[in-house]
Parts: structure tokens; C-alpha cells; sequence
């Protein structure tokens, strides 16, 4: 039996997931990818193919140690054939991470509104239609990118952790700064969601989560493995084509 690998290369880790069908074999996660991680893998669930996802420069050895190791690789790109339609006037320059969120949100809710929140580094909110359209999505800075852009852009502001308690109203400057940070975030949300229409689903992905979804007051979806299940889904439509 042969495994799917699919491999998000984010800002700050890399994500590999080990896939049978559609159903999730492994899950390994690391600070610095290297070949012997993916070599190691191998020797465990073999693969028949993979594909590799990623928002920074390089990544040229873990493709070609895939190619090593399996037929199939795909390493996503504008060009990659997808199952969904993209409606962003410059495709090109549109993050492959937020193509493969919104192709897993048609996994999870074909047919509906979609709006995809990925919380990061920075925050993506983009727009799937129920024709499968990426109609398009906005950027903005996440949490920890607030605090520390008040921090370093002003004299006397400290650099507060998330963790603590976040009222409504700051009591003093570091749940000022902290609830400004997390609560601000949710109300984009909020915003955003205003925008569709009634039935649209709203599904959250991303590191920092689990950090805002307790101040969500309405239903979302909460899935950790949205871009894996995107990529999975690309890999096994290339499959087909």
C-alpha cells in the first residue's frame, strides 16, 4: 500500500502529513525540514506521491528527495491544475497556502459560502463560492505581529504575552494591549462575516487558533489540518486530469 504525502512549508515550520486516501496516516510537524525527516517517513509509509506547499524561498532538496522516493510529486505553483476556479486578478502572486485553505474548505463544505480564516503570522480571510470560486480574500497583521508592532514602534509600550486574561475593557496596559490585540481580531471576523450571506460557513485554520476561537460568538468550523487537506485534495485531482 502506497501513502500521499502533503507538505506545508510555512513562515516558521513545515507541517508534513502522511495521508491514506483521505484519511490522515501521520501527522509531523518541525522547526527546519530536512531530507532525513522526509527519508524517515518514507521508511515508514512508503509513498506513491507527494506535494509540496511552501511561502518561502528554497525547498528545491526536499523536492528532489521526493523524487527520489516516490512518482509523483507535484510542487504547487500558478500553474497547478486545481478543483477549484480562481477569480484574483493577479493569480500569480497569490499565496499558495491560501489556495490550498480555500480547495480545503471546498472539501469540507462544497457548495456553500465559504469564508476562510487562516490565523498566523498574518491573518487571511478569503471568499470560496458555492461554484467553487476563490472570489478573492484580505491580509492582515496577526496577533503576535500587533503586539509586537506596538512594542517596537513605541517608546513605552511593552511586549505582553497572549496568554492572560483579555477583558472586554483593558484594566491596565498589558490587557489593554492584549484584548486591543485578540479582541480587534475578532471583530474583523465578525466584519467579515457581515459580508456574506446568512448561510455562509466560516472555518478557522492556523497556529493561533485555539488563541482566538473562545471569543467567537457564532458557529465556525474549526479544522488544524485545512491546508494538508487541500493540498491532498490537489494531488489526488491531478491524478485524475
Amino acid at each position: 500500500m502506497g501513502y500521499n504525502f502533503t507538505i506545508d512549508q510555512g513562515n516558521t515550520a513545515a507541517k508534513v502529513v502522511v495521508w491514506n486516501g483521505n484519511e490522515i496516516a501521520e501527522v509531523a510537524c518541525y522547526r527546519h525540514l530536512e531530507t532525513s525527516h522526509i527519508e524517515e517517513l518514507a521508511a515508514k509509509f512508503p509513498p506513491v506521491a507527494a506535494i509540496y506547499c511552501t511561502v518561502v524561498r528554497g525547498g528545491d532538496d526536499i523536492v528532489d528527495c521526493l523524487r527520489r522516493l516516490c512518482g509523483r510529486v507535484i510542487r504547487l505553483s500558478a500553474g497547478t491544475p486545481l478543483p477549484v476556479s480562481i477569480g484574483y486578478r493577479t493569480p500569480a502572486s497569490l499565496g499558495l497556502d491560501r489556495v490550498a485553505d480555500v480547495v480545503g474548505a471546498q472539501v469540507i463544505a462544497p457548495g456553500s459560502w465559504v469564508l476562510v480564516v487562516d490565523i498566523g503570522t498574518a491573518i487571511t480571510y478569503d471568499v470560496l463560492s458555492p461554484e467553487g470560486v476563490f472570489v478573492g480574500g484580505n491580509i492582515a497583521p496577526g496577533v503576535f505581529m500587533r503586539l509586537e508592532a506596538l512594542n517596537h514602534f513605541t517608546a513605552r509600550l511593552p511586549l505582553v504575552e497572549t496568554d492572560g486574561d483579555c477583558p472586554d475593557w483593558g484594566y491596565d496596559t498589558d490587557t489593554a494591549l492584549r484584548s486591543g490585540a485578540i479582541r480587534g481580531v475578532v471583530a474583523e471576523l465578525e466584519y467579515y462575516r457581515s459580508q456574506l450571506p446568512a448561510d455562509a460557513k466560516v472555518i478557522l485554520t492556523g497556529g493561533a487558533v485555539d488563541l482566538l476561537a473562545p471569543y467567537v460568538k457564532f458557529p465556525v468550523i474549526i479544522d488544524h489540518h485545512l491546508v494538508p487537506k487541500g493540498l491532498n485534495s490537489i494531488l489526488r485531482y491531478n491524478e485524475n486530469i
